[in-house]
């Protein structure tokens, strides 16, 4: 995450490889590369005062340089009261520094009206701020048809129950979830596929000893994450009776050689059982690979996506998995600082993965920036996954240190043509053109029209909710309902033929970076008005195969009971 001292002489003497980076010249500073010519057909506007989106997240900053200060916030979409609109919540941090900061700081529940706009509905939905917040994921843990929410902090961490009458209720301490280190990223998943939903929480750095001073002989800076101990992430499985056990050592998964900030769970090898990958900050990233009775095996290394080409570790912050090549197999994205590039990798299956980061020119793109969020979607309908990245530095000097670095930076978003990634931010319109300290970034369909809207989060400011105005392409959007499985589906994979065109998708939680996108999987159709084909599996081992299904349309699909509803698309 942070690199400061002796990291920072080395970004210094590095600022002279962004100079001479093909495609870069002319660039400025918190802008990054030139946009390729031609404008897209998608613009995204910038909707979030006309939204009633009220936030500015509290960051405490301080002369102290508290590294929670400077990592938040997070955000995400869920459908929390169960109407088929998506509402937000936002993580507010706090302050180590002033208790009268600390007490103002609020996290906030944003109900959809349906009508492009939102109510605060916090206080009737009793979700109180504690302690210094960082990051959220969502999810049915009880199966009782209500998203339950929980949250990552700086201290204690908290699950919310859903009561399914518009409040949220702290059972944190029955549940014994309630890890007390520095947490960000978590995801909920049925990772022993028994019908409810697990929770593994990410942790960073150990900070039970104090923090360092860092910086130079004149200014003092957020430190580099090696001048602490890594933590230990955690996995709580699901008792099946609303309480949790934590399993992390008798699972494998219990190392301090890690210092997570993003996890993304997806079944990237197609053998049915969901693993885990962490994004770790400055040390090689964790690939667990779920070798079912409730056991993982780390495979980083082995696989390929540990390290990047160069053999050397990346300050991994933001991830998702995507097929983004179109082979049916799930590729991977981690954000890194600037100057390192954001990785690609692609799956070639057998368990494997090559670093496509300089062949997809996602190299040229993101060399200049510092990413966290990150999502894989199709923005524009075409039927291939783009990518998303929100970037902003971690240092609010790093002008100091090096002049060609910037703390706000535009975010980018790059369109997939077969393959190619290219940057079209700034073309999108103007939600692209913000320039901010950007942490979070979540997908999701607000308005129901069928594209997909975004929601950024950023450190010490507003947030920013940036609507689709939409393309020409054809979509579906898939709710699924398990009734064996989990009641959210978490884990149903996906496959979807129109034409001569196959596209996978999977149900999670989590990913991206402190934030979580739509449960509900959206496919782009391109110009085909009908899914000729759609394969589901589900985590309990059925399999269902549903076809012909016409476009443009919310469809939801109940295991074993095939689509039970079908709502058009609310284009304007």
């Amino acid at each position: 995450m942070t690199h400061a001292t002796a990291g920072l002489a080395a970004l210094v003497l590095c600022v002279s490889c962004v100079a001479a980076a093909p495609g870069l010249q002319g660039q400025q500073r918190g802008t990054g590369t030139r946009p390729v010519a031609g404008a897209p057909q998608v613009q995204f506007e910038d909707i979030t005062q006309q939204a009633g989106l009220a936030f500015r997240h509290t960051n405490g900053t301080s002369r102290d340089k508290h590294i929670v200060e400077t990592m938040g916030s997070g955000g995400l979409f869920l459908d929390y009261d169960n109407d088929g609109w998506l509402d937000i919540f936002l993580v507010d941090g706090g302050s180590l520094a002033d208790p009268r900061i600390a007490a103002s700081a609020r996290h906030r529940l944003y109900r959809n009206r349906r009508d492009g706009t939102f109510e605060d509905v916090t206080t009737t939905a009793r979700i109180a701020h504690q302690g210094f917040g960082m990051g959220a994921c969502a999810g049915d843990y009880d199966n009782d048809g209500w998203t339950d929410l929980y949250l990552t902090n700086g201290g204690s961490n908290t699950l919310y129950r859903n009561s399914g009458e518009g409040m949220f209720l702290d059972v944190t301490q029955t549940a014994r979830v309630g890890a007390t280190r520095l947490s960000t990223s978590c995801a909920f998943a049925d990772l022993d596929r028994d019908g409810d939903l697990d929770l593994f929480v990410v942790q960073y750095v150990d900070l039970s000893a104090g923090e360092a001073y860092c910086g130079d002989s004149r200014v003092r800076a957020y430190c580099r994450p090696d001048v602490y101990r890594g933590l230990p992430n955690v996995l709580y499985r699901n008792n099946g009776d609303r309480t949790f056990t934590d399993v992390t050592r008798q699972a494998g998964l219990y190392s301090t050689a890690g210092k997570g900030l993003g996890v993304v769970v997806s079944d990237y090898d197609d053998d049915g059982w969901p693993d885990l990958f962490v994004a770790n900050d400055l040390v090689p990233n964790f690939l667990y690979h779920n070798e079912g009775g409730g056991v993982f095996r780390e495979v980083g290394l082995l696989a390929g996506v540990a390290v990047a080409s160069d053999g050397k570790a990346r300050a991994g912050m933001g991830t998702d998995f995507g097929d983004y090549d179109g082979d049916g197999r799930l590729d991977l994205v981690v954000t890194n600082f600037e100057l390192e590039t954001h990785n690609l990798y692609r799956n070639l299956g057998d368990g494997l993965f090559a670093d496509a980061t300089a062949g997809s020119g996602m190299n040229v793109a993101t060399l200049s920036f510092l990413g966290f969020g990150t999502v894989f979607l199709d923005h524009d309908n075409d039927g291939d996954l783009d990518i998303a990245i929100a970037n902003g530095h971690v240092l609010d000097n790093a002008d100091h240190f090096s002049a060609r670095s910037s703390h706000a930076q535009r975010n980018l978003l790059l369109r997939n043509d077969g393959g190619r990634l290219r940057d079209v931010g700034l073309l999108a319109g103007k939600g692209f053109a913000l320039i901010k300290v950007s942490r979070a970034l979540a997908a999701g369909d607000i308005d129901n029209d069928g594209d997909l809207d975004i929601l950024v989060t950023n450190n010490g400011d507003t947030a920013d909710l940036l609507r689709n105005a939409g393309g020409q392409g054809n979509a579906l959007l898939v709710r699924v309902v398990g009734k064996q499985s989990n009641r959210n589906g978490v884990g149903v994979r996906m496959r979807l033929v129109a034409g001569n065109k196959a596209q996978i998708r999977e149900v999670k939680t989590g990913s991206s970076y402190l934030s979580q996108s739509d449960l509900r999987q959206h496919v782009g159709l391109g110009r085909a008005r009908q899914a000729d084909r759609l394969e589901i599996r589900w985590p309990s081992g059925r399999t269902e195969v549903l076809q012909n299904i016409a476009a443009n349309a919310i469809i939801t699909v109940v295991e074993g009971e095939g689509i039970t509803a079908r709502v058009p698309f609310a284009r304007r």
